[in-house]
């Protein structure tokens, strides 16, 4: 499915559908095809916005999680969103967390899968060795339960990545930010309902992770997803879809008096 990429001042994005906003934010080698189950089923509902992060226009000094959220919050702003659903995949997830964390009051609830912010695995010492396809593509299906996930085109992408000197760079630089920028003390501020999606065969942010998450966030409901690694809503797209439809929908219920 193709979508209209919309711009406002530096802001590159995809807005579908009318509704409480559900803003996705993916992770370190996410594209737009991450979503595309999830804005088909829920752009008859929801404003489904997708922002296209920086992750390779930012200068090298504010290439880091922290630099990722401002833009997140000046986008946020400058649409003027509010009663925001902020879902966020790995670095997006970590993102999202540091940004309910520092500017609550327009979000109404997180979505978290496979993210970073307590600990997560790292490529590799020797990651990315450019100009290695075999290596890359290895790499690309540790993402997924069912290596065929990694389809030509993702592992062509990351390659393009990686062989790029000053991408690579970024890359690096991102990935370090992400396991320097630990949020285990913090997560217990949060006061809006948040959901983990997790996938039980996650290589990169292990169950335990998922379960970690659910200790330290107080409002938070946990769900695992068998045969599922590291992006659910990429590899079991309608059971995810399905997790996310009952969530929002039970936010939406009146409250019952007892």
């Amino acid at each position: 499915m193709q979508y209209e990429i919309q711009q406002q001042d530096k802001f590159r994005f995809i807005e579908v559908g009318e509704g409480e906003p559900v803003v996705l934010l993916h992770g370190l080698f996410g594209t737009l095809s991450n979503f595309s189950s999830l804005i088909e089923d829920f752009r008859g509902h929801y404003k489904i916005v997708v922002p296209m992060l920086p992750l390779f226009e930012l200068d090298l000094l504010h290439t880091t999680v922290g630099g990722l959220e401002k833009y997140v919050y000046r986008f946020i702003e400058a649409r003027n969103y509010r009663g925001v659903h902020l879902l966020g995949n790995s670095l997006g997830g970590h993102v999202a967390l540091v940004h309910v964390l520092k500017h609550p009051e327009r979000i109404r609830s997180i979505i978290l899968t496979g993210s970073s912010g307590l600990f997560e695995s790292a490529m590799g010492d020797s990651y990315p060795k450019r100009g290695n396809y075999e290596y890359i593509k290895k790499k690309a299906e540790l993402t997924f339960y069912d290596p065929k996930t990694a389809t030509k085109e993702l592992v062509d992408e990351v390659y393009e990545i990686v062989t790029n000197r000053l991408k690579a760079l970024k890359i690096i630089a991102l990935a370090k930010s992400a396991i320097r920028n630990n949020l285990g003390e913090e997560l217990n501020q949060i006061k809006q309902p948040t959901l983990l999606i997790w996938g039980n065969n996650d290589a990169i942010t292990p169950p335990f992770v998922g379960r970690e998450f659910h200790r330290l966030i107080p409002n938070s409901e946990l769900h695992f997803i068998d045969k599922c690694g590291h992006a659910p809503m990429m590899e079991v797209p309608e059971e995810f879809n399905r997790i996310l439809h009952k969530f929002l929908t039970k936010l939406n219920e009146p409250a019952t008096i007892a």
